[in-house]
């Protein structure tokens, strides 16, 4: 079975509602003798094995409940499914009852998509079970406004479960959604912008508070006008600056955290298109390309099992990189996506035909704490970062903290910060008092994000203090550090990591063009190859250029890499390192012959 959906164009509803059948449709043999449960791997969450199978069992929930109020023809056979899973995971009789949730239970997630299945489709959804399995389900849904929830994107949970009490004519707690709306406008920034965990701003911004957000507006248009209004107007405002995040085809940048949810990155053009109106450059047709493409981009990738189901990783399967509250299930909240099955076949987002954004060479994303820039043909999306500091997450200075972010190159994480094989520094500056250890930004105490420039100030350690410039220049950017530090360091400064292999995803090279070229001297390391180009190039400061061959399994896009890396001595006192540094699928030799030099750069950058 494997990759099911792979020859699937998806350019029409009936295809993509083919797809959310190919995705769902391998979960079917590995239900439960309840069907309450799925069970789809024995990796392990920060959650017990139980709760892990309810979530793989909610997830596909995301696809099906559109598809139901869509009266997708398909739908049925497997609703039958979760239709009886439901039944019985809310029955406190039942072996398979899903149990007596507590505070910051992830049950207390996984009671969204319930609400909104109450919401979007109510007699399908709610009204079609057994009269005791609609208390049963108010019941143990109630649960969730009388427990405690991290105040992040979790309040808008709470906002659709009562949401679906409203529409089902079930009681609700009036003054909880109150509550929970005042929380919510506490994380919104103006212009379109939310934050969830104190300082982050990444894709939770858009496929959740604006997702949720919009389901809401749909749903509660008549019921709450202003509120719903305000939803679909903020969702206007941020649909431009979320289009600068996807190149031409729709892949789109590897950035932040939940990172294995996948194609989830285009559902807030699900949710936008649900919501009915387009934005300014954004419309129906470039929301459509958006998210299709994004999905096409997906289904191109190895994420499958042999068996057809979802991996957790990125690229490929990859635990390395997961959180601590990845399940095997977890990557079914890509099926977010699929909200779009929720529009009837006349609906304009399915008429019109696809387009692409038309972006800005630069944009300045100051909510975002980003300066994203694309090459010229649109084939590469690079965000230039500081400021965002993730909440506890693992790998938080890999995903967060990198100088760039690429959709064609991605990132690494690290399997340890003990040598640069281990450490994967990509798009890092690592220091190291011993030569051994090392450190790369994290946390800034400073930051700027200017129209052409990016600066952060930053302490790896006590006694040492980086600042930090980076200056895009098309593909290429240049990075510009100014060191203070009262002890000897050694410092690694990492460009793209790039496949080894010769595979972009989607393009395997035949083997006697597989082997990378790999460029190293005092003044450069680079590794040239048929499916693209890395390169870093001493212009000041550094003693020799080194290609790094990181360990297996550490970057996002390709399990084997190639890292070209400066390295440096620095005695105590004050030192500058400036770099150009390039990441080309496109350009070539030709790009890597022709770099900028000292003398482009504006000397009051230089510092």
């Amino acid at each position: 079975m494997g990759n099911c959906v792979k020859n699937n164009p998806l350019r029409s509803r009936e295809d993509v509602e083919r797809a959310a059948i190919q995705l769902i449709t391998p979960l079917v043999d590995l239900l439960s003798p309840g069907k309450a449960r799925l069970h789809l791997g024995d990796t392990g969450a920060a959650y017990p094995d139980e709760i892990a199978q309810m979530e793989a069992f909610a997830r596909p929930l995301w696809a099906i409940v559109p598809m139901l109020a869509g009266d997708c023809e398909g739908v049925e056979p497997l609703w039958a499914h979760w239709r009886e899973g439901i039944i019985n995971g809310v029955n406190p009789d039942h072996p398979e009852y899903w149990g007596e949730v507590e505070d910051y239970d992830q049950r207390l997630v996984e009671m969204a998509v319930f609400g909104m299945g109450m919401a979007l489709a109510p007699q399908k959804f709610f009204f079609s079970l057994p009269k005791e399995a609609q208390k049963n389900l108010w019941a143990w849904l109630d649960q969730i406004n009388h427990h405690d929830m991290p105040k992040n994107n979790w309040t808008f949970f709470r906002v659709l479960v009562n949401m679906g009490f409203m529409i089902c004519g079930q009681p609700y707690d009036a003054q909880r959604l109150k509550k929970d709306f005042e929380m919510i406008e506490e994380h919104y920034e103006g212009d379109g912008w939310y934050f969830d965990y104190f300082n982050q701003r990444e894709y939770y911004t858009m496929w959740a508070f604006h997702y949720y957000g919009m389901v809401y507006a749909h749903v509660m248009r008549e019921r709450d006008a202003a509120r719903s209004r305000e939803f679909i107007e903020r969702g206007k405002l941020m649909a431009p600056d979320f289009a600068c995040w996807f190149d031409s085809t729709g892949e789109a940048v590897p950035y932040g955290r939940s990172l294995t949810y996948r194609f989830a990155q285009g559902a807030f053009y699900a949710a936008m298109a649900l919501a009915g109106e387009e934005a300014p450059g954004v419309s129906f047709g470039v929301m459509k390309h958006l998210l299709l493409g994004n999905m096409r981009r997906w289904f191109e990738k190895p994420i499958f099992t042999r068996d057809g189901v979802l991996t957790i990783g990125y690229g490929y399967p990859n635990l390395l990189m997961a959180e601590g509250y990845n399940a095997p299930g977890s990557p079914y909240w890509a099926m977010k996506s699929f909200l779009c099955l929720a529009l009837p076949k006349d609906h304009p987002f399915w008429q019109a035909q696809e387009e692409p954004y038309t972006a800005p060479a630069l944009t300045r994303q100051p909510h975002a704490r980003m300066l994203i820039a694309r090459s010229a043909d649109d084939s590469h999306v690079m965000a230039y970062v500081a400021g965002n500091r993730a909440h506890e997450h693992s790998h938080d200075e890999a995903k967060y903290e990198k100088f760039v972010y690429s959709t064609v190159f991605g990132f690494s994480v690290c399997k340890a910060q003990k040598l640069l094989k281990d450490g994967a520094f990509d798009n890092m500056l690592a220091l190291s008092e011993d030569g051994d250890t090392y450190h790369p930004r994290y946390g800034c105490d400073e930051y700027e994000i200017e129209e052409d420039c990016v600066r952060s100030v930053w302490h790896p350690f006590a006694g040492v203090t980086v600042d930090t410039r980076i200056i895009p220049r098309g593909e290429w950017h240049i990075r510009i550090h100014r060191i203070h530090t009262d002890r000897t360091l050694y410092a690694a400064e990492g460009g793209y990591a790039i496949s080894r292999d010769g595979c972009d995803g989607s393009v395997v090279y035949a083997q006697h063009a597989r082997k990378p070229e790999e460029v190293t001297g005092a003044d450069r390391a680079a590794v040239v190859a048929p499916w693209g180009v890395s390169g870093v190039l001493a212009l000041r400061g550094y003693d020799e250029g080194t290609v790094v061959m990181p360990e297996p399994n550490t970057n996002l896009m390709a399990p084997r890499t190639l890292l070209p890396t400066l390295t440096a001595k620095l005695e105590p006192g004050d030192h500058v390192l400036i770099s150009a540094v390039l990441g080309t699928k496109t350009g070539g030799r030709t790009a890597w012959e022709n770099p900028p030099t000292v003398e482009e750069i504006d000397d009051g950058k230089m510092g």
